[in-house]
């Protein structure tokens, strides 16, 4: 019986450090994050200074005595200049597109960290509760190999010959360019933030210049293998983070349900319906708020499935059910109460437990649709054949 478990602990230890795993479900979360936060920035753009920028209530000498107190990341406090801003805001949204799209994940992934927090942390009370989802998964998703599937790393790995050693253009000039800005950061003690942030800043940069040059010069050593085992770990500790953290919201926001009183007696889901602003299709909510019977099923089944999805991890099929029932439960709050980003943030942090089986049929469903689209036949001009050739042509028949 030892002998037994013994093979299975180190089978267990040689599949968390040989395999990434859930790559499709940190694919899922990769993309619907970025895909989030870049529809957001695009939503506020035309307010965008008012959130963030200069002309914002949340003035320039407020902002840099609150982030003196709580000792909070932002790159916007290194200038009070708008040209500044809008260079920290169309990086934000570059940041966001090539994370979609699955562009040099390692790099995109802490850029798009870096903007998440830059603009967050430079107006803490201009979100809510989807902003301080992004706020985490920002920092979870550095640690975790995203792009191993569905990006275009992953097609570039595909394309690339076995023992190609091209070299690498684009990532010797990002790491220089950002190891120049991390450089100035710090000597002119701008980085801000906790000092554990700009340790991390500044080992994500070493470990990136050693992992390019260990694939350009090493390929095949044992540090090669090495540095992919410490990948493996770290991306397989940040998915189980990420994990935890989707029960933590659910199980906290449950047992505090079940503390109010407007919770207990089913009446809760009345009082936000009836509020102007979390309305925007009246007759929709009044036609729900009318019925006493539909409130309190609603309030009930919400306490209740929050508070049971911790539990049901150990079950595939309960969990899977009460996964799909959460997902409808916040698209039925972006359409009833005006909530789109926070849904969506919460939908993308549900994706991490959704089945592998399920994720693969979801991208052969994609790739078809795109297989399916017509594409412009592009024609090339025939050359004219030479007068040999056409001798040729007609002997050939």
């Amino acid at each position: 019986m030892s002998q037994t478990l013994d093979r299975r602990l180190a089978g267990a230890v040689q599949r968390v450090t040989a395999t990434a795993l859930g790559p499709y479900q940190s694919a899922i979360v990769r993309i619907g994050f970025s895909l989030t936060w870049l529809v957001f920035l695009l939503r506020e753009f035309p307010h965008r200074r008012e959130l963030y920028g200069p002309d914002g209530p949340w003035g320039w000498d407020m902002a840099r005595e609150l982030i003196a107190e709580n000792h909070a990341f932002t790159v916007l406090m290194w200038s009070d200049s708008a040209a500044w801003f809008e260079c920290v805001y169309a990086l934000a949204l570059l940041a966001g597109v090539l994370l979609l799209l699955g562009w040099r994940t390692r790099t995109t992934s802490v850029v798009f960290m870096v903007g998440v927090l830059s603009l967050q942390n430079r107006s803490i009370f201009m979100g809510d509760g989807g902003d301080n989802v992004i706020h985490l998964m920002a920092i979870y998703l550095v640690f975790t190999r995203c792009g191993r599937v569905w990006s275009l790393d992953a097609r570039r790995a595909r394309r690339k010959a076995p023992g190609d050693r091209a070299a690498d253009r684009w990532g010797p000039a990002l790491w220089a360019v950002f190891g120049l800005l991390l450089l100035v950061g710090t000597l002119t003690h701008r980085t801000g933030g906790e000092w554990w942030l700009a340790l991390l800043l500044w080992t994500l940069w070493s470990s990136q210049g050693v992992w390019w040059a260990v694939n350009r010069w090493a390929p095949g050593s044992e540090p090669r293998t090495l540095l992919d085992v410490l990948a493996n770990l770290a991306h397989n500790a940040a998915l189980v983070v990420i994990m935890a953290e989707v029960c933590l919201i659910y199980a906290t926001a449950g047992w505090y349900k079940i503390q109010g009183s407007r919770w207990q007696d089913g009446s809760a889901l009345y009082y936000p319906l009836k509020l102007d602003y979390f309305t925007p299709w009246p007759a929709l909510s009044d036609l729900i708020a009318d019925s006493g019977l539909i409130v309190m099923v609603l309030s009930y089944g919400t306490v209740m499935v929050q508070v049971a999805f911790p539990f049901t991890l150990f079950n595939r099929k309960v969990k899977n059910v009460l996964l799909a029932v959460m997902m409808l439960e916040h698209a039925g709050i972006a359409l009833l109460l005006g909530l789109p980003f926070f849904s969506l943030a919460m939908i993308a942090a549900d994706a991490v437990f959704l089945p592998t089986s399920f994720l693969r049929r979801l991208g052969g469903w994609v790739a078809g649709a795109r297989d399916r689209f017509p594409r412009r036949a592009v024609r090339i001009p025939e050359q004219r054949a030479t007068p040999g050739e056409q001798v040729a042509r007609t002997l050939v028949g």
